[in-house]
């Protein structure tokens, strides 16, 4: 199937299963305005078929996301999804308004899916990465897969969809957060992030053997057990725990503007490729 996308590759649906690719691997897939728009036409595309059963999330080259693209400058011209609005605005109202939209707003649309949905990772998650990953019911990791959240460095709390101490425990999400040190596949596992982890050069052939054994079951009553999951956890106060942390992330933003003119810690990017660029050996930057 082919569709109009620059940063993403829809493949349409077979045996039950559709299937989406970040393609934007020369930039480590890190993720601007357009691709997050182009992902989540693309979500709509399989969401609204019904001869899809199953979405599966992959990506291109060695790392599945790098994170925010901080080079992206695109204007917010895209047709909002949600009804936020005022992304021109001056100060905080305007950034506050397209970081609903993209980030926290596109997450939890995600999340809500029907349909089951599964996300293939490898390489390296970093940041923003983990909000293409946290949405999405079953992650299946190759045995290189890091995920991290080093973005305390920027001077805010964590990536906009905070789903942290769900994901990983409240001790290992204070962790995460303070150190910014990245998670292993089997320790994302051991956590219960992670649902499998597979040698890299069977990652696809797992996870889309899983994705097609799901498929096989009727879709009413798929659709019924993601919203019983779903909506226990919805019950332990994900939502409003995700709006508060927004607030604050934004509170952070506003410091940062105060005291340097700019919405992140000036050294906190300088910061992050150092600790990407660090050798994995488990230990700390002195």
């Amino acid at each position: 199937m082919s569709e109009p996308f620059k940063f993403i590759r829809y493949e349409g649906v077979e045996d039950g299963v559709a299937t989406i690719a970040l393609a934007r691997a020369d930039k480590r897939n890190a993720q601007n305005k357009t691709m997050l728009y182009e992902l989540n036409d693309a979500l709509d595309l399989a969401s609204h078929d019904d001869d899809c059963k199953v979405i599966v999330l992959t990506a291109d080259g060695p790392d599945f996301s790098s994170g925010h693209d901080m080079k992206d400058r695109e204007p917010m011209d895209h047709k909002p999804v949600g009804t936020w609005g005022g992304f021109r605005q001056p100060g905080i109202e305007g950034h506050w308004s397209y970081e609903e939209e993209l980030y926290l707003g596109f997450c939890w649309r995600w999340r809500n899916i029907p349909k089951p949905t599964m996300v293939a990772v490898q390489g390296r998650v970093i940041a923003g990465g983990l909000m293409l990953v946290w949405p999405f019911d079953i992650i299946i990791a190759a045995d290189n897969a890091r995920f991290s959240d080093p973005v305390v460095a920027f001077g805010v709390n964590g990536v906009e969809y905070f789903a942290h101490p769900w994901e990983v425990g409240v001790r290992k999400a204070k962790e995460m957060l303070f150190t910014g040190e990245a998670l292993t596949a089997e320790e994302g596992k051991a956590l219960g992030m992670v649902n499998h982890v597979v040698p890299e050069d069977e990652l696809t052939e797992f996870t889309m053997n899983m994705a097609k054994h799901i498929a096989k079951q009727p879709m009413v009553g798929l659709k019924l057990a993601k919203q019983s999951v779903n909506q226990m956890q919805d019950g332990q106060g994900l939502w409003p725990s995700l709006q508060a942390a927004m607030s604050l992330q934004h509170m952070g933003h506003a410091h940062e503007r105060i005291m340097h003119q700019r919405a992140v810690e000036p050294e906190g990017e300088k910061k992050i490729r150092k600790q990407a660029k660090k050798s994995e050996s488990n230990q700390f930057d002195e």
